[in-house]
């Protein structure tokens, strides 16, 4: 871990040199830190149950429904719901990937393999580039997350000059939608096949040239080290294996089957991965990082709790109402997520940030509409490497990783 730096935070307070890493986890119960195998385990059979007794049920009552609106209603509802115990499962299987469901490494692995290659994640890949998420959370450069744009890329994405920045207009609530929804849409799968929004250190250097240099499902892409290569190869497996079934099922009952069962519940799990993740670290309180001024605990702090009520609780397994513990400490599980947070939030005080109050549409419109670039903040003109989200209209979507040419083409001549 870096040592914890003296400097100003987003709240203008500064975190006491006495307070790291060690003294929050001194102040967490010891059996925080403990998974038990029977109560992961019921997690993991409960939302499975909730899957199967949900496929089952759509698969003998539905197809019996004569009214074509009350139809395209009921698969419309199965489809979301289904979605909710899909993103459960992915979300027991990201706790697999922290060590977070038991303390068997091979239980872990086995399980958070099998769940999120039925939904189409590469478990290993992905493994490894979150780990560096969580090494550098809210770091400008090496984050591998929703790093935002500065002044300088964001005025030249707008092709507009950065003096008049503040003066553009904001978005129309209708183009704003627009882009939620293509973002919630293609955000994830687009996240894998190219790294997007990825700082530009967060890669390992390698030749230029190819299309999907930086793609979670190449193992030789810039996003791993000669030693990740059989891990990568293990979770291509797995996608492979899952698409299989899909198109011998599809020739069995048939490609609308495997749409209504799967793809639209899949599409669902794909845009709550993305919401849940986009915000967890974007909102108007919270700061980013430049290399000078960045700690691995300021990074971890630069993360807001939200309320997503019993849906979040049930569903989700408190993966967004208890996100700063965390970042903090990602070997807890979840069920120990609450108890955990409570320890802490006494030492740090104003410099935990929780919003319970804006609701699921509030926060992700917030998010879109007032974090769209980052430049340092009042009084921070000097530059001490704290950036502040700033509003703004969203600019073209991307459709690969910020830059890769140039740091393909740059770190290769280094690395040669």
């Amino acid at each position: 871990m870096d040592p914890l730096h003296d400097k100003v935070l987003a709240n203008n307070e500064t975190i006491p040199k006495e307070i790291g890493v060690r003294e929050l986890r001194d102040a967490i119960p010891g059996h925080c830190f403990r998974p038990s195998y029977i109560v992961s385990l019921c997690y993991l059979l409960r939302d499975i149950l909730g899957v199967v007794t949900l496929a089952i049920l759509a698969a003998f009552i539905l197809p019996q429904i004569t009214s074509p609106y009350f139809y395209t209603l009921s698969w419309c509802l199965y489809g979301f719901t289904q979605g909710l115990f899909g993103t459960g499962l992915w979300v027991l299987a990201h706790e697999c990937g922290h060590g977070g469901f038991s303390q068997s490494q091979w239980l872990n692995d086995a399980i958070g393999w099998s769940l999120h290659s039925m939904l189409l994640t590469p478990y290993f890949a992905w493994k490894s580039t979150h780990r560096r998420h969580h090494l550098h959370a809210n770091h400008m450069e090496r984050d591998h997350h929703y790093v935002p744009y500065r002044r300088d890329a964001y005025a030249a994405k707008l092709n507009v000059e950065q003096s008049k920045l503040e003066d553009l207009a904001a978005d129309t609530p209708v183009v704003t939608t627009i882009r939620i929804i293509i973002q919630q849409t293609f955000g994830w799968p687009w996240y894998l096949l190219f790294n997007l929004t990825s700082g530009p250190e967060s890669t390992h250097p390698k030749s230029p040239g190819r299309w999907w240099q930086n793609s979670h499902f190449d193992p030789t892409s810039s996003l791993f080290s000669p030693g990740d290569y059989m891990s990568v190869i293990i979770s291509d497996i797995g996608i492979g294996l899952t698409i299989s079934g899909l198109w011998y099922l599809g020739n069995l009952f048939g490609s609308k089957s495997i749409i209504l069962f799967y793809v639209v519940p899949w599409l669902w799990v794909n845009h709550w991965i993305v919401a849940i993740t986009y915000l967890h670290h974007t909102h108007p309180s919270l700061s980013r990082y430049e290399q000078d001024s960045w700690s691995f605990l300021k990074g971890a702090l630069a993360t807001v709790d939200r309320d997503f009520g019993w849906v979040g609780r049930f569903f989700f397994h408190n993966i967004i109402d208890f996100h700063v513990i965390h970042h903090l400490f990602s070997q807890i599980p979840f069920y120990h997520a609450e108890e955990a947070t409570r320890a802490i939030v006494p030492i740090l005080g104003s410099r935990y940030y929780q919003d319970k109050a804006s609701s699921f549409v509030g926060g992700l419109w917030q998010a879109f509409t007032e974090c769209q670039w980052v430049e340092p903040g009042q009084g921070n003109s000097t530059g001490n490497g704290e950036l502040r989200f700033q509003k703004g209209p969203s600019p073209a979507p991307e459709y690969k990783m910020r830059h890769w040419k140039d740091i393909a083409s740059t770190e290769c001549k280094a690395w040669m």
